[in-house]
């Protein structure tokens, strides 16, 4: 693989810069409950970066430690305590939105550079000079998903089911049902759901059948996604499901049956079917090492170590800088360098910590994701 402008991280301690020492990068996520799907893709793509950089034996490298924090903020705080404890000097913030913006105004006092994989609430950044995203931030989602599915003529009859309770899913929502009007996308239902009624979909689903809705919006994550998709079949009711980011992990969902997805269509900014080198090489790496397909999560993973070498490198900031001389380097590096990842090319960020990347339209196709355009 080529060695883009390294950088460097370790599981456990093992270091050797020139100084001796490595780059503690410390991150949260849900590594149990039911988001582990994504925390683990995060942090297992983040271990596949850390093995390949330390391994070119360049001047940067980094010890890596996550912490669980079951997707909840209060648990998030209390993981991101015990790695600044550790002597976290730069953090991959936390995986999910939520946790995020709890995680993220502790980076944002304590001066310590956050580079989140995937939380992509506006929230997680808005006023924090340090807090940057790998992701999409959520309202880009919704307008990017309405020019797409517009562009490509998939429907003109829209049906929105969202999650009111969740940053992520309302973000999205929003600019969604703004945009698609200016496309000549009619909303013909739009329905919700919160905790505690998010098992049956009847009512939302039985609207947006009535209502004649050729394509079905999903703004969420796959888990009551995965229901939806159950109980749409069942009542015989098969239109187009189109999702965003949070939907990539539903082939990997225990238990859950594949065939139930055949057709969902998402915006992600990876694409594990690409044929590009470095994509091949993560995608084969990452198979061997999990025994299964990363999705989008631990691409971001993968891709935020790899930025965070390319802006230590070209800062030339060494391990023995405290957490707050790192900061001031990184905010610098990351509003004028541009990045090249596995889940871009040609990636910038804006001074708010907003990334800027192509999005990729996905199509499930025989139990796989594979590339729409």
């Amino acid at each position: 693989m080529k060695k883009i402008l390294t950088c460097t991280v370790l599981i456990l301690a093992m270091a050797s810069s020139a100084f001796g020492a490595a780059f503690k990068i410390g991150g949260t996520g849900p590594l149990t409950g039911g988001a582990a799907i994504y925390g683990n893709a995060a942090k297992n793509g983040a271990e596949i970066a850390v093995e390949e950089i330390n391994a070119m034996g360049i001047d940067v490298k980094f010890e890596l430690r996550y912490e669980d924090d079951t997707h909840d903020a209060e648990k998030a705080v209390n993981a991101y305590n015990a790695l600044k404890d550790w002597g976290m000097q730069v953090s991959l913030g936390s995986v999910t939105s939520k946790p995020a913006e709890a995680t993220a105004a502790e980076n944002f006092a304590d001066r310590i550079f956050a580079l989140t994989p995937s939380a992509s609430s506006a929230a997680v950044t808005e006023g924090k000079d340090n807090v940057f995203q790998m992701c999409f931030v959520d309202p880009n989602q919704g307008s990017a998903s309405a020019q797409y599915i517009a562009d490509k003529g998939f429907a003109k009859k829209i049906a929105v089911i969202w999650k009111n309770d969740d940053v992520y899913s309302k973000g999205i929502r929003d600019t969604f049902v703004e945009k698609a009007p200016e496309l000549g996308l009619e909303i013909v239902s739009e329905t919700t759901f919160a905790d505690g009624n998010d098992n049956d979909f009847s009512v939302q689903l039985t609207e947006a059948q009535t209502n004649g809705a050729e394509l079905v919006f999903l703004p969420m994550y796959y888990q009551p996604a995965s229901l939806i998709l159950a109980q749409a079949q069942a009542m015989g009711y098969a239109p187009k499901w189109f999702g965003v980011d949070g939907m990539d992990g539903i082939l990997t969902m225990e238990g859950f049956d594949k065939s139930l997805a055949e057709g969902v269509m998402l915006l992600t900014p990876f694409n594990a079917d690409a044929k590009d080198e470095k994509t091949q090489n993560f995608v084969k790496k990452y198979q061997e090492k999990f025994g299964e397909v990363p999705n989008q999560f631990a691409a971001d993973g993968y891709d935020c170590v790899y930025a965070y070498c390319q802006a230590l490198t070209q800062a030339k900031a060494t391990p023995d800088m405290d957490a707050e001389a790192i900061c001031g380097k990184m905010i610098e590096q990351f509003t004028t360098m541009t990045f090249n990842g596995v889940t871009g090319e040609n990636v910038k960020w804006s001074a708010n910590g907003e990334v800027t990347k192509d999005p990729k339209g996905m199509v499930i196709k025989d139990g796989a994701y594979v590339g729409l355009d």
